[in-house]
């Protein structure tokens, strides 16, 4: 077999800051071929709370950065996207207050159902901001900082997230874009910019806030290259929030298939031109980061949860069975998608001759569930409704998880070769400053969204009845609040 051909160039660098883990890729902007990668870890508080000092964030960039080899030196361009909603503080030397508040972290849960109020309910949310702010939900963070830490809140000199701050450790300019602004709370999909009243209600003041930085537009340059191999000059792109560069990384333009993403979280978002409004709060009516729109549906629970209940059973994550009657909502965090941050995990209907391996497809069963119940609110109106589901994230190389999607969805899939979406998103972001083109068109031309095509299964419709009857009727125990 012979060796592949080189690069033809430019390279570009897509940066994806996760929760747990920072990747880098170096990509042929011309090919879409991955020439060099990196990858370093970060840690999450356990306990209450979810958070994660935003140092080691710069840290991981740095070690992923430097382990792509001398091929990050050439790059012309880099994009950072990172996880979504989390709350970052600085001081007036732009170091950070206190750790980052991560999107998984819902002891804002109160703030949130307050402010919901206080603006006229999820109704007039939904028409003014795109979303229904849940407990995940920057502002909601912000409200909790100023309840329950005031000093906090009161030495902040500027509000960020999580790839707004990287990208200005990189450039040295306040800036993040429509894609993760609207993920905050307090950017109005209306308008597309900051909401004064919403402001005044959670008590941030604009002047915290960083600049909005359009689509395709160029953030910044690298004001420092110490502690990294890339040339003093290279551009930095606007960045966006992990979903929105997923998007990127598949190509995806309104009327394409909805993508499913088992991973931390699970998430199911579609492209549409229009701006999305559901007063519900189960759809969040994001922006995309190429100027339409992203509405999304976000589960907490997904590979971390099932990948626990396998361990407490002792089985092998693919160690499903089928039959039972079992349900299992795996709610080991809260959730999210349904409102219900308080709850934890629900078994229900175990019986003598249940068996381990169909308590663990149960498991994969709730999961999937909530996700696929929001399929008709992110799929646009233009989408052809039978075109396979994009499967993708770390589940989708489970056999369990995809059997299990198209089982309740009756849904072929269709799982993506190119691995690291978001990164490789990030990297389209990146090329299109240097090639003047769209990102998604470059994505497309890289061929990222090709794989293998699973056919869908029967539908499991006994599966589905008894997850929205025990939903039904175990509402009030989920939403319960517990003493921790």
């Amino acid at each position: 077999m012979s060796a592949p051909e080189g690069p033809e160039g430019p390279l570009v660098v897509g940066v994806d800051s996760s929760t747990q883990s920072t990747k880098a890729l170096v990509v042929d902007a011309s090919t879409g071929q991955i020439v060099a990668s990196g990858q370093a870890p970060h840690t999450v508080s356990g306990g209450a709370g979810r958070e994660s000092d935003p140092e080691q964030w710069w840290e991981a960039l740095c070690a992923a950065v430097r382990a792509c080899g001398p091929a990050a030196g050439q790059a012309a361009a880099v994009s950072v996207a990172g996880q979504q909603h989390g709350l970052v503080t600085l001081d007036r030397a732009g170091r950070p207050v206190r750790p980052a508040l991560l999107w998984n972290d819902v002891r804002s849960a109160p703030q949130s159902e307050r402010l919901i109020e206080r603006l006229g309910g999820p109704g007039a949310w939904a028409k003014r901001i795109g979303s229904v702010p849940g407990p995940s939900f920057t502002v909601a963070k912000w409200a909790w900082l100023t309840e329950h830490e005031p000093e906090a809140a009161r030495a902040t000199a500027a509000v960020r997230l999580p790839h707004d701050y990287l990208t200005e450790r990189l450039t040295g300019r306040g800036t993040t874009d429509r894609g993760d602004a609207s993920g905050t709370g307090w950017w109005a999909a209306a308008t597309e910019a900051y909401d004064e009243e919403v402001l005044e209600l959670a008590g941030l003041s604009p002047a915290l806030l960083p600049e909005v930085v359009r689509p395709r537009e160029v953030a910044g340059t690298l004001r420092d290259a110490s502690g990294l191999p890339f040339s003093k000059g290279i551009l930095v792109a606007a960045g966006t929030g992990d979903n929105a560069a997923a998007a990127l990384g598949l190509g995806l333009a309104p009327g394409g298939p909805p993508v499913l993403s088992l991973g931390t979280s699970g998430t199911v978002f579609a492209v549409s031109e229009r701006r999305p409004a559901d007063p519900t709060g189960t759809v969040a009516g994001f922006a995309d980061a190429r100027g339409d729109w992203l509405p999304l549906a976000c589960t907490l629970n997904c590979t971390l949860a099932v990948d626990r209940i396998a361990a407490l059973l002792g089985l092998d994550r693919e160690a499903v069975e089928a039959g039972g009657d079992v349900v299992v909502l795996p709610f080991l965090d809260g959730e999210r998608t349904p409102h219900a941050p308080h709850a934890s995990g629900l078994l229900y209907g175990l019986r003598h001759d249940t068996s381990p391996g169909q308590v663990l497809q149960a498991a994969y069963d709730g999961a999937v569930y909530a996700l696929l119940a929001a399929l008709d609110g992110v799929r646009d109106g233009g989408a052809d409704s039978a075109a396979p589901l994009l499967l993708i994230g770390g589940g989708a190389r489970g056999t369990a998880w995809r059997d299990t999607v198209r089982r309740l969805s009756g849904r072929a899939v269709q799982v993506p070769d190119a691995r690291e979406l978001v990164a490789l998103g990030a990297a389209a972001q990146a090329a299109g400053l240097v090639t003047e083109e769209d990102p998604a068109a470059v994505a497309r031309r890289w061929g990222t969204a090709h794989g293998p095509i699973h056919a869908p299964l029967p539908v499991d419709n006994g599966a589905l009845d008894r997850l929205g009857s025990i939903l039904a009727d175990g509402d009030a125990l989920l939403r319960q609040e517990k003493a921790r």
